[in-house]
């Protein structure tokens, strides 16, 4: 009895820091540390993050692809499958489809 008692929590103590491990890291609220958690974010792209985060939130993950060098189509999706999200929801292949936000015009005459 003692026994199974014993596997049971250790089981369950198991399947809790499983869970921790993996746990979502979403970009609006991590701050370095977490963000360097996640595989594939080292310091210099947890800066990218930051520096655009500081600027505004991200709305989305295509609004996020589009403000921050070096973060494509693919590295969005290992990103978030190695637990990274945007206002917790993970990337899906039908974000790279959205339109991203449109850009401010430089205030430069149209050439003729």
């Amino acid at each position: 009895m003692f026994k199974h008692c014993l596997a049971t929590l250790l089981a369950a103590l198991t399947s809790l820091f499983a869970a921790a491990a993996f746990a979502a890291v979403d970009i609006n609220k991590a701050d370095q540390a977490a963000l360097e958690s996640i595989k594939g974010i080292g310091p210099a792209m947890s800066t990218r993050l930051l520096d655009e985060r500081k600027k505004s939130p991200f709305k989305d993950w295509p609004d996020m692809i589009d403000r921050v060098k070096g973060l494509g189509t693919g590295n969005a999706g290992k990103l978030s499958e190695a637990g990274l999200t945007v206002n917790g929801t993970a990337y899906a292949k039908s974000d790279a489809a959205k339109p991203a936000a449109p850009k401010a015009a430089d205030n430069k005459p149209a050439k003729k």
